[in-house]
């Protein structure tokens, strides 16, 4: 990837997120924040490239990352949301009495739909935060006897969450009822599923991935099991992304060391379909597992025209990729390599 711009940070990166640009600016993203994990001293760091690949003044090259500030964090960065410390929120999430001195819980996923903020844990706790109020407004002690790994908003009144035992939960927040007002779940193993992301434009489409590394896509419409599954990457996949604002495309990252782009925005009639990994190409098909009309390209009922094209974007992969973000042209990526990367000219 010759647009790829390196940083070795020396921590492991757990996440990567950008600070989308305000509404009215017609530019590409310029700053991103990241998180580190299984580090004696785990940060948050915010990152500028506003002239990342130009020259600077004495003529030097720009060609990397800048470290704008950073702060300490106790324990392993999870999930971010946000770049400012509005407020602190301790143990949102425990495994026994809130008041005991450890027994703490990781907080494992977060989603912001400001003011509102969603927490999920491994102790099956979901909490709801507002911004500018100190307390939780809600909580759900008992959501989930397993595990809960993430979460995100399907609208601002209802929140989907998936767990340690392949389940996905859509939780109606206008409900005083502690109960998930639906469950869809994978057939056979219980395979933990450790990500979720909601079609930008058709929220009944929801994508996952989980410890087997296959891609499932999901219409919450109807039945309760996924569409569709992809076989894809070798290890956990970590995180999945519809692009915000072009959700043909869609992006995954692995264990494996692998980042993979999977763009259904051609049809097989215009261009061939392969699976771009380190020099070797292999025709893909999707398996459906129900028949619907087509609404989406992720929701085709054809087998013969489910076929995209995918490209690994890191080819010669090492150690996991654990986070992404994807905005407009610009991808940033971190992995256990101690490093970070940014493409800012994805689709050039």
């Amino acid at each position: 990837m010759e647009d790829v711009c390196a940083k070795f940070v020396s921590q492991k990166v757990s996440k990567a997120r950008w600070r989308p640009p305000p509404a009215a600016a017609l530019r590409p993203p310029d700053c991103f924040a990241t998180g580190s994990w299984d580090n004696e001293d785990n940060r948050i760091s915010i990152w500028s490239v506003g002239d990342l690949g130009s020259v600077g003044l004495n003529g030097e090259y720009q060609g990397e990352p800048q470290l704008l500030c950073d702060i300490r964090h106790n324990g392993d960065v999870m999930d971010m949301q946000t770049l400012s410390a509005n407020q602190r929120w301790e143990k949102a999430h425990y495994h026994v009495d809130r008041g005991a001195a450890c027994g703490g819980a990781a907080c494992t996923g977060v989603i912001c739909n400001n003011p509102e903020i969603v927490t999920v844990g491994e102790d099956g706790r979901i909490n709801f935060f507002r911004a500018d109020q100190k307390d939780a407004v809600r909580t759900i002690d008992n959501a989930d006897s397993s595990t809960l790994h993430a979460v995100t908003f399907l609208r601002t009144t209802e929140i989907l969450t998936v767990n340690s035992i392949g389940q996905l939960k859509i939780w109606d927040l206008r409900q005083q009822r502690n109960e998930p007002s639906q469950i869809f779940s994978l057939t056979g193993d219980r395979v933990p599923l450790h990500c979720v992301d909601r079609h930008p434009n058709q929220q009944h489409i929801v994508a996952t991935g989980g410890q087997d590394g296959v891609l499932s896509i999901w219409d919450i419409r109807q039945g309760t099991m996924p569409v569709s599954l992809l076989n894809a990457h070798e290890a956990e996949m970590w995180e999945v992304h519809f692009h915000p604002s072009n959700p043909d495309h869609l992006f995954t990252c692995s264990e494996d060391g692998s980042l993979w782009h999977w763009d259904t925005s051609t049809s097989v009639s215009e261009k061939p379909s392969f699976l771009h990994q380190g020099g070797k190409s292999s025709t893909f098909f999707a398996h459906n597992t129900i028949n619907q009309s087509v609404v989406s390209a992720w929701l085709s009922n054809d087998p013969t025209k489910d076929r995209m094209e995918i490209t690994n974007l890191i080819p010669n992969q090492t150690l996991s990729v654990n986070s992404l973000d994807v905005l407009g042209p610009c991808l940033v990526y971190g992995t256990d390599a101690e490093a970070i990367y940014v493409n800012r000219h994805l689709f050039a």
